[in-house]
């Protein structure tokens, strides 16, 4: 997926969950868009560097959208991670149509934010459907991690998250009927090199997310790739597979094991 152009600045605060101020390179100080719902729990970082794409639409009530920020890694390096999470579907439609993601390469039809009948005859709904006259029916569900705590791993999600359990209730309702069921974990954050469940937010989750695994819904994770032009960001996608670390505990630097 290609970025406008993107702009820099730095972060001065995120506020009201849908607003961020920052200072542009250029002196100004902008209110944009932050499309983020979470909690942006270590992503949320004034006085880091981030990009913006500006938008010229005048029925926009903010012409900038907050779209990436740069974090100091232990190792001194810098990572870019997306805080767009609009992003995360469209990154991963195109990993899919091109045969990018492992195991589910080679489906003949892709359909957006497949509807499903759910516990109590409610409908729900998943990112995507998958057909095949050979291979049957598979469903997707897409989750964006940016969590990366101090223990240097990556954790979903970054607060409680009730949407997110009711998900993979759906996912693991379908395994067991005999569905395919995909769980993918889009990790939008390049320090990120494995993905668990974030017991010590959400442990609820994290217990549905070992069940649905028991029952056999598949759980994958992939990083993005971040392109740059010298050090500005223009493209993003889907890139090497990641491991899932289903029973990791987050624990403390330096405290008990």
């Amino acid at each position: 997926m290609e970025y406008p152009e993107l702009v820099p600045g730095t972060l001065l605060r995120r506020y009201q969950r849908f607003l961020a101020d920052v200072r542009l390179d250029d002196g100004r100080e902008v209110t944009a868009h932050c499309p983020n719902t979470g909690s942006m729990r270590a992503v949320n970082v004034p006085g880091c560097r981030v990009w913006l794409s500006p938008s010229d639409n005048p029925k926009r009530k903010l012409a900038w959208t907050w779209e990436l920020i740069e974090l100091p890694q232990p190792d001194g390096t810098l990572a870019l991670a997306s805080v767009q999470t609009g992003r995360a579907n469209r990154i991963v439609e195109e990993a899919l149509r091109a045969g990018r993601v492992p195991g589910l390469a080679g489906y003949a039809e892709l359909r957006r934010e497949a509807t499903v009948a759910a516990a109590g005859g409610q409908a729900a709904r998943l990112d995507f459907r998958l057909d095949d006259p050979e291979r049957g029916t598979a469903f997707v569900e897409v989750k964006q991690v940016t969590l990366k705590e101090p223990d240097g791993h990556g954790y979903f999600p970054d607060a409680v998250s009730a949407r997110g359990r009711k998900h993979l209730e759906v996912l693991a309702a379908l395994a067991q009927a005999g569905q395919r069921a995909v769980l993918l974990f889009c990790v939008a954050h390049e320090g990120i090199d494995d993905v668990a469940p974030a017991e010590h937010l959400d442990p609820a989750y994290a217990q549905a997310l070992r069940d649905a695994a028991g029952l056999g819904v598949e759980v994958l994770a992939q990083r993005c790739e971040i392109r740059r032009a010298g050090e500005r960001p223009v493209a993003i996608r889907l890139g090497e597979p990641l491991p899932v670390a289903l029973e990791r505990r987050f624990r403390e630097p330096g405290g008990p094991a």
